[in-house]
C-alpha cells in the first residue's frame, strides 16, 4: 500500500530503457522512472499497477518503488483500493 506521498499508478507505455509513462490515481500523466535496484529483477510492462513516488522538485516525474503481480491487483481491484 502506498504510504503518504506515493500514489497508485498504471504503466500505459513502456518507453525504452528506465523510463515508462504513467497514468496515476490522482490523474496525473506522469513519466516514471525504474530505479536501478529493480531494473533488471521486476520486469515492468504495460498496464502494470504499480506504486510510484512523484518527485517533490518535479511533479511531471515519479519513482517506480513497487510492482504488484496481477493476482495482487486483482485482490486491490475487489477491495477497492484501485478502479
Amino acid at each position: 500500500m502506498p504510504n503518504n506521498d506515493e500514489v497508485f499508478a498504471v504503466v500505459t507505455e513502456h518507453l525504452g530503457g528506465n523510463h515508462v509513462q504513467l497514468r496515476c490515481e490522482d490523474g496525473e500523466e506522469r513519466l516514471g522512472r525504474i530505479p536501478g535496484r529493480m531494473k533488471y529483477r521486476t520486469w515492468i510492462e504495460q498496464d502494470d499497477i504499480v506504486v510510484a513516488e512523484p518527485w517533490d522538485w518535479q511533479d511531471e516525474k515519479a519513482t517506480i518503488e513497487w510492482r504488484y503481480t496481477s493476482q495482487d491487483a486483482d485482490q486491490l481491484r475487489r477491495e477497492g483500493h484501485i478502479d
